[in-house]
């Protein structure tokens, strides 16, 4: 597998796992990743927030770690960039709202460069108005907006993914696995 520059867009109370798993196995196998969210500089940090199932209606929160970001999110050339990687937590709800995001996250679309999204990061695909005729997995609450954007719902058990094209989702970090290796042959094209 050779390296490829992957973009990770995240944001303060980013699911932990799904922000420092794919960033630490990405690196892994020889990609670069860059993390950056906006008006953040490379060196500051995002909190993370620990979204758990442990039986209740909902996941549960708890403190997660510091997260370092790498790059200067106002420097960003999307076309420099082979692939997109978007963790879910709160942050996408409030990341979507920001022009610029949802203007990188078209960019990966139009190009037909590889993306992954995990759980709440389909607010942002559903938001940038790319998911049209799409199959895309999320968190189960997020499916109301999955299919307002005209996306086709993926309703897997938490431990699969899909990918549709270039794009590959799951509904939340216990996923990895198969998200991530369905991710991994999207960027050995």
């Amino acid at each position: 597998m050779s390296g490829k520059k992957i973009l990770m867009i995240t944001g303060d109370f980013t699911e932990d796992y799904e922000t420092m798993v794919p960033f630490q196995a990405l690196q892994a196998v020889g990609h670069r990743v860059e993390a950056v969210c906006p008006d953040k500089k490379a060196g500051d940090t995002v909190a993370t927030a620990i979204h758990d199932f442990e039986g209740d209606q909902t996941y549960t929160e708890k403190p997660g770690h510091r997260f370092a970001l790498t790059a200067d999110f106002d420097s960003v050339d999307p076309a420099s960039y082979d692939a997109l990687v978007i963790p879910g937590g709160r942050a996408p709800e409030y990341l979507r709202l920001n022009d610029r995001v949802l203007q990188m996250v078209r960019h990966f679309f139009d190009a037909e460069k590889p993306v992954a999204a995990i759980c709440h990061g389909a607010q942002i695909l559903a938001a940038a108005g790319v998911l049209k005729g799409r199959k895309c997995s999320a968190y189960p609450a997020c499916q109301p907006e999955v299919e307002l954007a005209g996306g086709h719902f993926a309703g897997l058990e938490v431990n699969e993914a899909v990918t549709d094209a270039n794009l590959v989702t799951a509904p939340a970090w216990p996923a990895h696995p198969a998200w991530l290796a369905q991710f991994f042959r999207l960027l050995d094209r």
